[in-house]
Order: C-alpha cells, then sequence, then structure tokens
C-alpha cells in the first residue's frame, strides 16, 4: 500500500509484488493451518476435521494474499482510495470465501 501510495507501483511492475504477497501468504498459512490442525486432532481427536481446517485456512489465506494486492491496484485504477476502500472489500471478499471454502471441504472431505 504504502508503495502505491508514493506511485512506486502500476500495473507494469506489480508482477513481482503480486507474486511476494501470494508466496508469505502461502507461508503463513502454512504453520497457522498446520497448527490450527495439530491442535484440531489433539483436542477433538478427527484427523479429517482437522485437514478439512487446515486446507480451508491455506486456501482462504492464499486467496487473500492474491486479492489482497490486486484491490488497491484496481482501486486506484478506478480513481478510488485504495487506503479507504481497500480493507473493507478485502475483509469481505476473504469472509465469504473462507465460509464457502470451509464448508464446501466439510461437506467433500467429512460427508
Amino acid at each position: 500500500m504504502r508503495q502505491l501510495a508514493l506511485g512506486l507501483i502500476d500495473w507494469q511492475n506489480a508482477l513481482p509484488v503480486i507474486k511476494r504477497e501470494i508466496r508469505i501468504s502461502m507461508y503463513n498459512s502454512l504453520i497457522i493451518g498446520g497448527l490450527v490442525s495439530l491442535i484440531t486432532l489433539i483436542w477433538f481427536h478427527q484427523f479429517l476435521l482437522g485437514v478439512v481446517i487446515a486446507l480451508a485456512i491455506i486456501i482462504n489465506l492464499t486467496i487473500a494474499g492474491l486479492i489482497g494486492s490486486l484491490i488497491p491496484l484496481l482501486i486506484k485504477k478506478l480513481g478510488g482510495d485504495p487506503a479507504i476502500a481497500s480493507p473493507l472489500l478485502l475483509t469481505t471478499a476473504t469472509d465469504a470465501i473462507g465460509f464457502f471454502v470451509f464448508l464446501g471441504l466439510a461437506e467433500w472431505i467429512l460427508i
């Protein structure tokens, strides 16, 4: 966001930034998903439930990294203020995606 505000990033040179954001979000999701999966296994003794939760976290955080890097660029291109609109749109998108990914995986794997 800071680089976008300073005019250092636009659509022509955004690909490395987007790749870095996705890579970082994937690392975070693997660590957090693994820990939550382990806690779920210990607490509930349900291996598949831990798998569902871990996969949902990995998918959701990876998509959040992608969306979180694209939304500010799109808002800036449309003439809006990315600092104001991005958090609202990103939160809405990740909440909706996370909800449906978790329920879809739960139905697919657990039922």
